[in-house]
């Protein structure tokens, strides 16, 4: 007969929690061991979702919130957003700016004004605003500001205002900046 004899390491427990290779994180209920209830979803970029989560996945009313200061709010069924608008659901800026789908007024072809001064009214002659908070940042020569930094085509790269690497843009992305953006 043989006799039966445990693995060797069958006495080490290890608990790996795979958000940790993810850089994401989550606090809020837990129903058997899934995300359910109400919490919050920290994305490795910066970017959570605070509101209903059903087996481990958004489900219900909640709210992205991204490193930049803008939001997207909606109602969520099985990870995805749903509505009545192709957004399926609402965008609000930084500065408070809600977006409208089909209803747009902020520097538009017709409009060229900023957000702020549709709420505040237009500057005198000479005192006009380069970005919606006013005059924008300096840029180095040749260079284009694309509102959270300046992107250098040369390099093909986008660098914070005070200079630290941002990204690499796509093709579509820099032909945008390059073709809509305040050049220095």
């Amino acid at each position: 007969t043989r006799t039966h004899t445990p693995h060797i390491l069958s006495h080490i427990h290890t608990h790996t929690n795979p958000m940790e290779y993810t850089g994401s994180s989550y606090e809020g209920d837990v129903v058997a061991g899934r995300m359910e209830g109400h919490g919050e979803y920290k994305f490795a970029d910066g970017t959570r979702y605070v509101g209903e989560m059903v087996d481990g996945e958004f489900h219900g009313q909640g709210t992205l919130f991204f490193p930049s200061g803008g939001k997207f709010e909606a109602q969520w069924v099985h990870g995805k957003a749903v509505g009545n608008t192709p957004a399926q659901g609402a965008y609000t800026f930084k500065d408070g700016l809600k977006f409208k789908e089909g209803d747009w007024e902020y520097c538009d072809e017709d409009d060229r004004r900023f957000h702020a001064e549709h709420v505040h009214g237009t500057n005198a002659a000479g005192r006009s605003l380069q970005t919606d908070k006013g005059l924008g940042h300096p840029l180095p020569p040749g260079t284009f500001d694309c509102g959270d930094g300046y992107y250098h085509p040369e390099l093909n790269k986008v660098y914070s205002y005070e200079g630290a690497e941002l990204r690499v843009p796509n093709a579509e992305e820099a032909a945008w900046i390059v073709s809509s953006c305040r050049k220095g």
